[in-house]
């Protein structure tokens, strides 16, 4: 099985979503700390501790169902990483208003990935495009 089923990606953007959304309602940031970590920890070991949850929720083969490019979501997990970090050091540093921007920006990103559209993968696209051109230019 090549690539990651769609439920799994489904139940990490929700993590993500919920856990922004706790911030919000607790006014807690520390909360943060959690899909922090258990993001880096999945870009380090390439293993995603929330996907050990989701198989017994599952009605059909893992094979089944649709399949999402290991790079892509890589990828966007190194974004939601990124400004989870950045949320959590303006939080830190008594910037309350920055720290919910860059959580917000990555809870906003997951809603609309589980609304059918990628922002992590547009930004891949658009900047795999760019380096093509860039080459190419080079090369004339």
């Amino acid at each position: 099985m090549k690539g990651i089923p769609i439920p799994f990606v489904r139940a990490n953007q929700w993590f993500l979503v919920l856990s922004v959304l706790g911030v919000i309602i607790f006014k807690q940031y520390w909360i943060l700390v959690v899909p922090f970590g258990l993001g880096l920890y999945s870009l380090i070991t390439g293993r995603n501790p929330i996907f050990r949850l989701i198989p017994p929720f599952l009605r059909k083969p893992l094979s089944d169902y649709r399949m999402e490019d290991p790079d892509q979501q890589r990828f966007n997990q190194w974004i939601a990483v990124v400004c989870l970090a950045l949320s959590l050091i303006f939080f830190m540093l008594g910037m309350p208003g920055f720290g919910f921007a860059f959580a917000g920006m990555v809870a906003v990103a997951a809603l609309v990935a589980i609304m059918g559209f990628c922002v992590g993968c547009f930004i891949r696209f658009q900047f795999v495009r760019w380096k093509h051109r860039r080459k190419q230019k080079k090369t004339v």
